[in-house]
């Protein structure tokens, strides 16, 4: 799996309780692979300027057609702002009939960057893992 660097949000210097939520887009061809990866850069961009966000990154496994991102927010409230953003709106609509998401969120107490990255790794390598209802 490769990852980006890890890309800061105005919240990075948060010490407090973080919201940290992992996504997992698998496309259904390989021709759509390059596409969905520039689409997650493409929002990535704007990550220091997202209120609430402490930090993302994104990742992607080419040969499984598969990219995401792991990003950690203040909290709900700011992963909500984020998902509701008129660009997150505009690839969601553009690629939702391309293939499937997976996701997952889960709370700590502060924000450790080697171990939500593990977990998000658990969880991505947890084929049996269900996507939210």
């Amino acid at each position: 799996m490769m990852r980006t660097r890890w890309i800061p949000g105005p919240a990075a210097d948060t010490e407090g309780p973080v919201l940290v939520s992992v996504t997992e887009f698998t496309g259904d061809a390989f021709r759509d692979v390059p596409a969905i990866y520039r689409a997650g850069q493409e929002l990535s961009r704007a990550w220091p300027r997202l209120d609430g966000a402490v930090g993302m990154w994104l990742w992607a496994r080419p040969l499984g057609r598969a990219s995401g991102s792991v990003s950690v927010w203040e909290d709900e409230a700011a992963l909500r702002r984020f998902v509701s953003w008129a660009p997150h709106v505009a690839i969601v609509r553009r690629f939702r009939d391309r293939g499937r998401v997976r996701a997952t969120t889960w709370h700590a107490d502060r924000f450790a960057g080697d171990e939500a990255w593990r977990e998000a790794v658990r969880f991505l390598e947890d084929r049996t893992a269900p996507a939210p209802t």
